[in-house]
């Protein structure tokens, strides 16, 4: 395991992106969201994405220098084509169009469809914040096989469609942020540990055989394992939910099998933005919940708990953790070492600083 400060992470992450022909918007908003997913604590949708990415400009399969294009716009309504494009840039540009909609009519629907991976969207949910906005996201991922089984099955028939949703405190930082896949790990989870070589929490991951397991190797075996649903049906339920709401809804690709994926990873993603100040009073808002985030923290700890933890405490907690340096394990570190060699960057300099 080395540690990376966060500055040396991210000037590599935009030699990389620059390597690929990034202008250097992209490469901000790549390297601002890959480094600070890691520095939330998320590192499986941190700078380890990066070789899922060089792969994709590659083959073809990834837009370099792409944006958002409209296919509809009814004022508080917008459907927007992510058109292959690095997510970060078309995520970004998403939320500017929801943020400006949303304080323009109070409540926005603004869809995101078919654009490469998007990425941790807890960093979407944290933008409306900063401008005072309640989010809600629903996510599909489709263009490549399917990874989680539903439940009461051993096949897979989804992917890990997130959920998200923030609400913003005072100071417009997320009190609330609670961005979450809809299986028990995600599939970037189980790609850190194997490359570390430890195990999974036991019956995250399910082999061919149909049993349950804590070895994420079974996830990149072939044939493949599956993920497991969180929560049994309750999650198997809602990560149906976000693959309609999300993908289907704005006629994007859902993830089944007449709709064959290339490898690519696809984001279709539906947000809901909300002006508290359209519905109510919002300082009462930010009172009220306040008031019932402290009277949730004060219940007496169950056997085996030290406290009793809120949506967006754990991502808070890991950036002053990881201020200073943040923990890439051998595997991870070899592979981007490995990428960065390919688009003509030294890679293994930039990480130790030389």
């Amino acid at each position: 395991m080395t540690d990376v400060h966060p500055d040396r992470l991210h000037q590599f992450v935009t030699a990389v992106t620059a390597g690929l022909g990034s202008d250097p918007l992209e490469q901000q908003l790549v390297a601002d969201q890959l480094v600070g997913a890691n520095l939330a604590g998320h590192d499986s949708h941190g700078v380890g994405m990066l070789p899922t990415y060089v792969d994709g400009v590659s083959h073809g399969r990834l837009k370099v220098n792409g944006h958002v294009s409209v296919a509809r716009d009814d004022g508080a309504i917008v459907v927007l084509d992510g058109n292959r494009s690095f997510g970060q840039v078309t995520g970004f540009e998403t939320m500017e169009i929801a943020i400006e909609r949303g304080h323009e009519h109070g409540l926005a629907l603004v869809g995101l469809r078919d654009s490469f991976h998007i990425g941790r969207i807890g960093h979407w949910a944290e933008q409306a914040a900063a401008a005072g906005l309640i989010s809600m996201h629903f996510v599909n991922v489709a263009g490549h096989h399917a990874l989680v089984a539903p439940h009461g099955g051993r096949e897979a028939r989804f992917a890990t469609n997130p959920f998200c949703v923030a609400i913003p405190a005072a100071d417009n930082s997320p009190s609330v942020l609670l961005d979450m896949a809809t299986s028990r790990i995600a599939l970037g989870k189980a790609r850190v540990a194997n490359n570390a070589g430890v195990k999974v929490p036991n019956g995250t991951v399910i082999g061919t055989d149909g049993i349950l397991t804590d070895d994420p190797g079974v996830m990149f075996s072939s044939p493949p394992g599956a993920l497991v649903a969180m929560g049994e049906h309750k999650g198997s339920g809602l990560a149906i939910v976000c693959e309609l709401l999300g993908a289907a809804l704005l006629g994007g690709t859902t993830l089944q099998p007449k709709n064959p994926g290339d490898g690519s990873v696809l984001n279709s993603m539906t947000t809901i933005v909300i002006k508290p100040g359209a519905v109510g009073d919002p300082v009462g808002l930010r009172s009220e919940v306040d008031s019932f985030l402290t009277w949730v923290r004060s219940s007496e700890l169950a056997e085996g708990s030290d406290e009793v933890l809120t949506p967006g405490q754990p991502e808070k907690r890991a950036r002053i953790a990881r201020a200073t340096g943040i923990p890439i394990d051998s595997g991870t570190f070899g592979e981007l070492v490995a990428v960065a060699t390919q688009v003509g960057v030294d890679g293994e300099a930039l990480l130790a600083g030389a």
